[in-house]
């Protein structure tokens, strides 16, 4: 009998780690789990990727104005832009006025000053590292993608209805002019500007340099 009690006592001293090993493997097996789906949660949530300080920043249109008031206009930051050259043919030079005169009408509408302003930030963009080379590439560019777009028109839908007719006419005359030469020294060479009712994740690592309308401008800093 004693010998029995020794050989059960021995049988269930050798059983226990395996039963503590069994709980440690369940664990570990639930942690692996849960971090699996924290790591596939945050591939359907984009914006898990997105930095802290690239994220719309939540403030009412009288709270962005407010704010945007606060910021100085640095006016000996704004740098008359040299005179666009165009290069490329008559079908090439077609395609540009296009272009410019689409993102014009439809950032700003039959506003002729707000128009000259956005097609003068586009030629500034086309002249600047980082941008496309080309004018419709600059207009266009991220168009494929919802939140990559740099003029909204292209990814909000805008594009898809039909276009204004009430101030194409200018807009048109705008761009032809702009591409023959024209400056328009208000907005110095800008390559970024925004409604006053907003605040853009890059707005103070910029310097603003102009205010035309509601719009505002501004160059790298």
């Amino acid at each position: 009998m004693l010998v029995m009690a020794s050989e059960r006592t021995s049988s269930s001293v050798r059983r226990r780690p395996v039963k503590r090993d069994a709980v440690a493997d369940r664990w570990l097996l639930l942690i692996m789990v849960a971090a699996a789906l924290a790591v596939a949660s945050s591939f359907f949530n984009p914006a898990a990727f997105e930095p802290k300080s690239q994220r719309a920043r939540q403030m009412t249109m009288a709270e962005a104005r407010a704010s945007n008031a606060e910021v100085p206009i640095v006016t000996k930051a704004r740098v008359t832009a040299a005179p666009y050259r165009f290069r490329g043919g008559p079908a090439e030079r077609a395609q540009a006025v296009d272009c410019l005169a689409t993102a014009a009408l439809y950032e700003v509408g039959d506003d002729p000053r707000g128009q000259r302003a956005v097609i003068q930030v586009i030629l500034n963009r086309a002249r600047a590292p980082g941008f496309p080379k080309t004018i419709c590439g600059v207009v266009y560019q991220g168009f494929d993608r919802t939140s990559g777009c740099q003029f909204s028109f292209t990814c909000d839908g805008s594009i898809r209805r039909r276009t204004k007719h009430f101030g194409w006419s200018a807009a048109r005359r705008n761009a032809t002019r702009a591409l023959a030469g024209r400056v328009f020294a208000d907005v110095g060479r800008a390559t970024h500007y925004h409604a006053d009712w907003m605040v853009p994740y890059w707005r103070d690592t910029m310097i603003k340099v102009a205010k035309v309308d509601t719009h505002l401008f501004y160059v790298r800093g």
